[in-house]
């Protein structure tokens, strides 16, 4: 379904954090994200909801047929009906204070033409007049849409009991995408996490993502993307099925929550920038490609390209770089994540972990390598999973029990692949470890490589089932997995006042310095790249020279676009222009002076070593 009610989106978060956030926001017009990892979790929340709106719950085991793709077109059906019901509910409801509708219209920006209808009704005096705006206005609501999300990389094979593989169309990411293929929902499917080739085939398969003769989209494809090139390779694999990319979704590669995929120094700024230059070339390109294959398909060819949105997410933080990201570079929607951890209506937090999220500062976010997928992972430090990881090692007991599966990747040991946070790898791993006669000091180096692993799979979902009282409150571990962008927020907030900040009537920021989302960026960036050059020391080859040399210098051009464009961005008010010009400035050297002496430091080996 198209959003053009409200300028910003809610992005998926973790497996559990916005799993029925949409319940939640969808009938103010609000779009948001459901993750489709956890089929467990998400039938847990199924029988959770079918008994809380009364309607007839009726399990979905693993013993029955094709239960992954079931149970998650059973949830999405079940959530497309709650949300249908509040919709036609608020429609209905009277233009007075306090209830659903006028929420809805108090929630919109100031720019929207709604907004200034629904103000207009309010100053009307002459009763058929404002009978007239108000049918008017209820006529023209629309709902916020119910999207999902497939992180392409988990896709585990499923077995029979007796060891055989079911077929590829059984995998995990495969099942979620036909669950939610089959479901009643009109929206869209998020992929994120970079090109899955069978994944993509198989999208193919299902009707509701082709075009209908006037254009529209049932099911709509969604790219979350961090680069240019990588956009295009994806939109032309879609486009030769015959299929349209209706978004480009564009993240930071490590100013973000969850999974961070950091890119070889391409910054966001200049990705915008090239999005924005280029998007006209890209549609054309694409639609070339895919009118050739509706050809070949014997389906009907569109003279004119399908809308593309471009979208951006990723560390942002106030209402003046929202809307200078929508005016510059021409974004259509902005994604705002993390801030909404502190929002109880929208998101799933237990109260634990909420507790220190408010207190959360810079020093208590980070970009952990705690991850199964082998990939950066941002998380919170002293979270509940942190401490009782860190308790059963302590009591000799490392790993986790692995209830869920879906991070099971290593065959290093097994036939069957298993997650390298489990029990079972650790104690594997760390035998194979004592095996190796390593120095104490390389022992020990390595021994924290593997013990640093967390379930992710299953204790990212456990705060939801506490939150709703469908477990105990601390009865279980909990992950969590906030973007930086969380240490400037220090409070709770309603769904009110976080859209208001995001539209600029209210600031819910705490009162420490914020650098803005670029200079935030550039910053992680910069300390990402110190740490992966100091991985490679003293043994570089001239390869990885090559790499961080290009790694260096495409950071550096970023920096000289920033002065170039800060003037136009950064409101100069208490000194706050200058600071971030200083910082930009301080970043430069830093970078420079880091890698001039790591270099020179290699050249010294090598002069000894000769």
């Amino acid at each position: 379904m198209e959003n053009t009610i409200h300028t910003f989106h809610i992005p998926v978060m973790g497996t559990g954090f916005s799993i029925d956030s949409p319940i939640k926001v969808a009938r103010y017009g609000i779009s948001s994200v459901i993750s489709l990892v956890d089929d467990t979790l998400i039938e847990e929340m199924r029988k959770y909801y079918c008994e809380k709106f009364g309607e007839v719950y009726q399990a979905i085991t693993k013993s029955d047929h094709d239960y992954r793709a079931k149970r998650i077109t059973e949830y999405l059906n079940l959530v497309d009906r709650i949300v249908k019901k509040q919709f036609e509910e608020l429609k209905a409801s009277a233009f007075e204070m306090g209830t659903e509708i006028t929420k809805y219209f108090e929630l919109l920006p100031e720019t929207s033409p709604l907004k200034k209808l629904y103000h207009a009704m309010l100053k009307t005096s002459d009763p058929k007049q404002k009978k007239e705006i108000q049918d008017q206005l209820r006529d023209s609501v629309r709902m916020g849409s119910i999207d999902v999300n497939i992180m392409t990389k988990l896709d585990r094979v499923y077995y029979d009991k007796d060891g055989k593989s079911l077929g590829q169309e059984f995998s995990d990411a495969l099942a979620a995408l036909r669950g939610y293929a089959q479901s009643t929902l009109k929206s869209a499917m998020v992929f994120s996490a970079g090109i899955n080739q069978r994944l993509y085939s198989y999208t193919a398969e299902f009707k509701d993502f082709y075009a209908d003769k006037t254009g529209e989209f049932k099911k709509k494809i969604v790219l979350k993307v961090s680069d240019y090139r990588s956009s295009i390779i994806q939109g032309k694999f879609f486009a030769k099925k015959g299929l349209w990319v209706s978004e480009y979704r564009i993240e930071s590669g490590l100013n973000c929550g969850g999974h961070a995929f950091p890119s070889d120094g391409y910054l966001m700024g200049p990705i915008l920038k090239e999005f924005r230059d280029k998007k006209d070339e890209l549609i054309a390109s694409l639609h070339k490609v895919y009118n050739e294959a509706l050809k070949l398909k014997n389906r009907f060819t569109f003279p004119k390209p399908h809308k593309v949105k471009l979208t951006a997410q990723g560390g942002i933080g106030t209402a003046h770089e929202d809307r200078f990201l929508r005016e510059h570079f021409k974004v259509e929607s902005t994604g705002w994540g993390t801030p909404f951890l502190l929002c109880p209506e929208v998101t799933n937090v237990e109260d634990e972990t909420f507790e220190k999220l408010v207190q959360a500062g810079e020093d208590d976010l980070y970009l952990s390598q705690v991850s199964p997928v082998g990939v950066p992972f941002n998380t919170l430090k002293n979270n509940s999973f942190e401490l009782e990881k860190q308790r059963r090692i302590q009591e000799g007991h490392p790993g986790s029990p692995c209830p869920r599966n879906h991070l099971c990747f290593d065959t290093e040991f097994t036939d069957k692949p298993i997650c390298v946070a489990s029990r079972q790898y650790q104690k594997l791993k760390l035998a194979q470890l004592e095996k190796l006669g390593l120095s104490k000091e390389k022992y020990e180096e390595q021994k924290a490589k593997i013990l640093d692993k967390d379930c992710l799979c299953y204790h990212l979902g456990n705060g939801v089932l506490m939150k709703n009282g469908i477990i105990e409150n601390g009865s279980r571990p909990s992950s969590i997995c906030p973007g930086p962008n969380l240490a400037y927020y220090s409070k709770i907030v309603s769904l009110k006042e976080m859209v208001d900040h995001i539209y600029g009537r209210i600031s819910i920021l705490n009162k420490g310095f914020r650098s803005n989302l670029f200079l935030k960026e550039l910053g992680i960036y910069v300390e990402h790249f110190v740490k992966e050059l100091k991985k490679c020391l003293p043994e570089i080859t001239d390869r990885q020279l090559k790499h961080f040399e290009g790694y260096k210098q495409k950071m550096l051009e970023a920096i000289e676009y920033y002065k170039e464009l800060f003037p136009k961005m950064i409101e100069d008010t208490q000194g706050y222009h200058k600071r971030c010009m200083e910082e930009l400035q301080k970043f430069k050297q830093n970078l420079e002076n880091t890698f001039f002496q790591k270099q020179e430091s290699v050249q010294k080996e090598e002069k000894t070593s000769v």
